[in-house]
């Protein structure tokens, strides 16, 4: 397990390197490696661990070049929408993000992840996509009795899942 400190982006990140409002999904960079079976690492907290779970061969990182938006929704006392309002989120707010990302993970023994990384994911064969993984994950959780939640054991059994599927140790904690 490891998070690839030394490592180096993917060779497809290189060409690009100013900031986009794209959010990260839709960098030029992450479309392109879609076509060749990765896709973006889930955003939900529950996965915020995966790439550090993942088998190194079957994970990359690009610079994240991309905004995050904070959407402001405003409606009437009927609940029409009467406006909406997209703001990049701060240098601060991003901060706070990925401090309580990295919180999250402190707390389960998983080490803080490098900032400024998208994470990409290539399913293992056998998968048609990263939500049938994800869909396997917690199906093995259930039959092992780990409840599906941040934890130790969903970390721990989630590593050991992982380097069933694809013969690669992926490590310990």
């Amino acid at each position: 397990m490891g998070w690839d400190e030394a490592g180096q982006p993917h060779p497809a990140a290189l060409r690009r390197t100013s900031r986009t409002e794209l959010e990260p999904d839709r960098l030029p960079e992450v479309r392109e490696l879609a076509e060749f079976g990765w896709e973006p690492a889930p955003q939900a907290p529950l996965w915020v661990f995966l790439p550090y779970v993942w088998p190194e061969d079957d994970r990359v990182w690009v610079p994240d070049r991309s905004t995050r938006w904070a959407v402001e929704t405003r409606t009437d006392a009927a609940g029409r929408i009467t406006g909406v309002r997209c703001d990049p989120l701060s240098p601060d707010d991003l901060a706070v993000l990925e401090s309580d990302a990295n919180a999250d993970l402190a707390a389960v023994g998983v080490p803080a992840r490098p900032a400024g990384r998208v994470w990409l994911l290539r399913p293992p064969s056998g998968f048609d996509d990263l939500d049938a993984v994800l869909d396997h994950l917690c199906e093995a959780a259930d039959r092992r009795g780990v409840e599906q939640r941040l934890s130790a054991a969903f970390v721990d059994l989630c590593g050991e899942v992982m380097a069933s599927l694809t013969g690669r140790v992926t490590g310990s904690r």
